[in-house]
């Protein structure tokens, strides 16, 4: 058991150095405490792997379009959605996105309370703030 989690530590800090370093790295942190929870040490590995893989494939946003979506005016019809929304997750296709003019990789949503960034091509959930 401790060489899985010695592993798992050396994959998590092998990782460190690549250009997902923030996404990865909490990919693979969060992925392994839910895995420890769940599964115990092997799960840990496990959870640590699939966090990190899935860390590296959504890149946050830059600083500056979190910014605009902060400071942006909501739309006069806020979306309601009635699935769970979270971050790797496609809203649905008839949802409209609100393009970020200075960024056209990004869009967002407003349901409620919640600022949604999006990629626009593929509606997938990017960030999600409160």
């Amino acid at each position: 058991m401790k060489k899985v989690l010695i592993a798992a530590a050396a994959l998590a800090c092998s990782f460190g150095a690549s250009a997902y370093a923030d996404g990865t790295v909490t990919g693979i942190v969060g992925g392994a405490a839910t895995g420890a929870i769940v599964g115990g040490p092997v799960g840990a590995a496990v959870g640590g792997v699939v966090g990190g893989i899935t860390g590296a494939a959504i890149d946050p946003p830059p600083r500056e379009v979190v910014t605009y979506v902060q400071q942006a005016p909501a739309p006069e019809q806020p979306v309601v959605i009635q699935q769970p929304v979270a971050v790797g997750r496609e809203l649905p296709a008839d949802v409209v996105v609100t393009p970020v003019p200075e960024n056209p990789h990004y869009g967002y949503v407003v349901m409620g309370q919640q600022r949604v960034i999006v990629e626009p091509h593929s509606h997938k959930v990017v960030q999600i703030i409160q």
